[in-house]
Order: C-alpha cells, then structure tokens, then sequence
C-alpha cells in the first residue's frame, strides 16, 4: 500500500473529551503531524475560546489549518477538503504521518463522503432572512423551512436558527431543497477513503457537563472576555458572522453589548457548549466502524495510542 492510498487516522470526539492531549501523546511515538478539523480553529486571533493550542503544544508538533483566515472572513467544508488533501498530501511526501484531529464533524463527514453540490452562501438573501426571523421568530421560520423541506425541518430544532436559515437560504438561491442536495452527494474522489477512527466519547454526559464547564471558567480566567473585547472594538465584525457564532464568543458578544450580564453570559456559554457536545455526540453515533474509547476511562489517553501504534504500519502506507 502506498503512502497515497493508505488509512487516515482521525480522532473524534465532542468537545472537552481530551483529543488534543491524546494526539500530544500519540505524537510521541508515531511521526505524526495534526491536521485540525476543527470550524473554529481557522480563525487568527481567536485563541482562548476556542481552545486552540498553544505555542508549546505547536512547537512540538506541527499543525496544520489553524489561524488561516480572519474572522471576517468566511470558511467551507469545500475549502477544507482541498486545505486538508493539500496537508495531508505534503506531511506524506515528507514521509510523516498525518493525523486528523477535532470535532467539526461535517468536515469528517465530508472528507469521507465527498461534497454535495451546495450552492455558497448569500449575503444578501441570509439577511432577509434574519430580517423576518427579527419580525416573525425563528419558529415560524421553522415552519416555513417545513413547507418547502419537510425532512430537514424534521431533523431541526424549531429554534435552530443558523441551520433553518442556512436551509432556507439554500432553498431561495437554488430552488432546492437541502435534504435533496444531501442524498444526491456528488463524488469528490473520497467515496474510497478508508478511515480508521476512533471516538472519545464519555460514558456519563452530566462527568462531561463538568467538564466543559470547568474549562470555560478557565477560558474566563485566561482572560476571554478581553479577546473577544480586542474582536469588538475593530468595528467591522458584528454576532451574524459565522466566526462570532462560535460558542462562547457569541455569548460573551452579548454581554459586551450589554444585553445580558456577566452571569447570565456564562451559564448561556455553557449550556451552549453542551448542546454543542450533543450535536457531535449524534454525529458520532452515525459514524460508521469507529473505534469507541471512553474519554472518561483513566486509561483513554494510553488505548489511543496502542491503537495508533497497532495502525501505524496501515496510516504510515508501509
């Protein structure tokens, strides 16, 4: 098997389920490089609330598709694929071994299945969008997403407003409908990509609640309120843009509007993060031949590596 054809390794997991120190370790006994899957990671300057390795974890090894744009800035799954086939390709050709790391699971699922046909995203019909959202809430929204899309709206929270408004605004600028765009994938040369994947997933939900909580009280005390502070005093960024809709950041946009206190900004971000954790939980559970390691088990980190380590003739294409 050559380098080019063989496995990926990938670790998935919901967010504060300890990827990023399950790499670090794997990375000590494999040549491995991380490629980040990870939505939020893209972004400069948005370093706190969004967990991003520091300068240390960097230095000892390489990262790849972290800090690649501004906030202003937009990011796909199409762009990722292309970023991460570009990564992928030279950390083989350097005879290194590529290990995709986060929990953007679209981004996995994308990589895997290839991309549908999705129309880019339009500034103009999104906002009139948001404007009736403002008039009408986002549960009539929802229910006009249900006239024209009955299976994605089945699939959404009537309150789900990024995905019924993405939904909708893919119904307005292609007049069809994203549950169909979804079936009909079209290939992108990925639909033969074999993955070995292994999910940190936690045994107890409320062990993770704890979790994520007590790490966004470190991300408080880190001082997130003043980054987000340095985002808002430039001028051009406002809480529609996809990079403030990140979790925490969105909240603590509010409380810096002075919309909520300080509180109230805090329980909102962590529950947030929770309902987050589940999304990816849900993806997880619908990825096919993983490799399920309880992120809560004292011994995670060490069955991580022994099951890297037992790949590592497959992922290194040796």
């Amino acid at each position: 098997m050559t380098a080019a054809h063989a496995p990926l390794l990938c670790l998935m997991g919901p967010t504060a389920s300890g990827k990023s120190a399950a790499a670090m370790a794997l990375a000590r006994h494999l040549p491995i490089e991380i490629v980040s899957v990870d939505s939020a990671l893209v972004y400069r300057g948005m370093d706190i609330g969004t967990a991003k390795p520091g300068d240390a974890e960097r230095a000892a090894v390489s990262h790849h598709l972290i800090d690649l744009i501004d906030p202003a800035e937009s990011y796909s799954a199409a762009r990722f694929v292309t970023d991460a086939d570009a990564a992928i390709a030279d950390i083989r050709a350097r005879g290194r071994v590529p290990v995709l790391v986060g929990g953007t699971m679209l981004y996995f699922k994308a990589l895997r299945e290839g991309l549908d046909d999705m129309p880019s995203s339009d500034l103009a019909i999104r906002t009139e969008i948001e404007r009736e959202a403002a008039a009408d809430g986002w549960a009539a929204m929802h229910r006009r997403l249900a006239e024209v899309d009955p299976k994605t709206a089945a699939r959404l929270a009537p309150l789900d407003s990024q995905r019924i408004s993405r939904a909708l605004e893919v119904w307005r600028a292609s007049g069809r409908t994203l549950s169909s765009m979804q079936q009909a994938t079209a290939s992108c040369g990925h639909d033969a990509r074999s993955l070995v994947a292994i999910a940190l997933e936690p045994s107890d939900r409320s062990a993770l609640h704890r979790r994520i909580e007590t790490r966004f009280d470190a991300m408080l005390n880190a001082g997130l309120i003043d980054e987000v502070a340095r985002l808002h005093a430039r001028g051009d960024l406002h809480e529609r843009m996809p990079s403030m809709r990140c979790v925490g950041y969105r909240q603590v946009w509010d409380f810096l509007e002075g919309r909520i206190d300080r509180d109230t900004m805090r329980e909102r971000a962590i529950a947030a993060t929770r309902q987050l954790a589940k999304r990816q939980l849900t993806w997880l559970r619908s990825t096919p031949d993983r490799i399920v390691i309880d992120s809560l088990a004292n011994d995670a980190i060490e069955r991580v590596v022994m099951i890297g380590l037992a790949s590592g003739s497959r992922i290194s294409g040796r």
